[in-house]
């Protein structure tokens, strides 16, 4: 058995964890057991990241050709300039600066593929992280860690199933501090490669996505919505009646806040545990999956399925298929989606149908579901790109 099957054990069994592959890193969570004035440290140290964020921003639209180097050393400037800024370990100061320069190049990128809106940076206001590399921070044992820069974090307990005496510490990356409406986080992010290998089952399936089932297969299948949000929107309404009846500025509409904070980080937790599950079920049940290649942000602009659209969470879903396939070894295929609730999946026959209409009826006398229909053509097309794609 490796170190690493060694720390996976706990997480297979139970735990307030994540693991997920994130720029070929491993994501370990911990929740924090902190004082009052650990809290307050915390909170300065995330506020000053995003201090230095937005001054290497501000520094990038005033002086043309700012690059990542110049970012870089602008952060010595900050902490000669400015007291508080000083006190934030040298690398998690680099790491803001980092931030920044990834919302850049993710602009420069969009406005080089044609992508609109391209998502021009923009200053942050309510930053919940900070983060820092290899330096700031010491492991005194799998459940406690120091932060040693200026700011008086101190030791903090970590309450989690993880098992890091196993893992080390050159494999350790950078560490996150978050800020969570439950209380306060700490990730820790691993540079190994995990990718257990699966059984084979020569199978394939394609994925119909929709609002009233979750999806629908090319077998017939279809997996229930659960509509979290549909299903605690009465207590949400109650809530944040409670947060508009408190007076502005007072205590008791700060705890109003909070509590309507943590009821909306419960629905959005089930949304993904309930996309993470199903996702790695069908990967490890078919070898080639196919899916729609849905622009979700663009669905949503029609204001009448919105909300539906939205608590669906189907981009987590395409999130979670592909990294399950890469991890299991399989095949995870986006495929588009024009007309294929419209096509005939025996005949290629075009049927128009309104969104009303749930039964697909062909003149071959091909009647069928609707959404069975779109998942089959789906199935088809993905393996005739796929076979292609393979070819070439």
């Amino acid at each position: 058995m490796s170190w690493f099957d060694g720390i996976l054990g706990p997480f297979l069994c139970y735990g307030l964890l994540i693991a997920l592959f994130y720029q070929q890193m491993y994501v370990c969570e911990f929740k924090v057991r902190a004082s009052a004035g650990q809290r307050q440290a915390i909170d300065e140290a995330i506020r000053t990241a995003q201090f230095i964020r937005n001054k290497c921003l501000r520094l990038w639209m005033d002086v043309r050709g700012t690059g990542k180097a110049e970012m870089s050393a602008y952060c010595a400037v900050l902490a000669a300039e400015f007291s508080f800024a000083k006190t934030l370990n040298s690398m998690a100061r680099q790491a803001s600066a980092e931030r920044a320069w990834a919302a850049v190049s993710r602009f420069y990128g969009n406005c080089k593929q044609g992508v609109r809106p391209a998502g021009y940076p923009k200053f942050k206001k309510d930053a919940r992280s900070v983060e820092y590399k290899t330096t700031g921070w010491k492991l005194l044992d799998p459940k406690r860690i120091q932060f040693t820069d200026g700011k008086g974090i101190g030791r903090l307990k970590l309450m989690g199933a993880w098992d890091l005496a196993q893992v080390p510490k050159e494999l350790i990356k950078r560490v996150r501090l978050i800020r969570r409406a439950d209380g306060y986080y700490c990730q820790f992010l691993l540079g190994i490669e995990y990718r257990p290998e699966a059984p084979k089952t020569g199978a394939a399936i394609g994925l119909d996505v929709g609002l009233e089932s979750f999806y629908t297969d090319s077998s017939g299948h279809k997996e229930p919505n659960p509509r979290f949000l549909r299903g605690d929107e009465k207590r949400l309404k109650s809530l944040q009646r409670r947060v508009s009846r408190k007076q502005k500025g007072s205590s008791n509409r700060r705890k109003a806040k909070q509590r309507l904070a943590r009821q909306h980080l419960k629905i959005s937790r089930k949304r993904e545990e309930h996309a993470k599950r199903l996702a790695r079920c069908v990967v490890l049940s078919n070898d080639l999956v196919f899916y729609e290649n849905l622009q979700v942000r663009n669905l949503i602009w029609n204001h009448c399925l919105a909300k539906s659209i939205a608590d669906a969470s189907w981009y987590q879903f395409r999130r979670w298929l592909e990294y399950f396939a890469w991890k299991f070894g399989k095949v995870a295929w986006p495929v588009n989606p024009a007309y294929t609730s419209q096509d005939c999946f025996n005949c290629g026959n075009r049927v128009v149908k309104t969104l009303s209409t749930r039964t697909h009826r062909c003149s071959c006398g091909t009647v069928i579901d609707r959404d069975e229909n779109a998942a089959l053509n789906i199935l088809r097309l993905g393996i005739e790109q796929y076979r292609g794609a393979l070819g070439n």
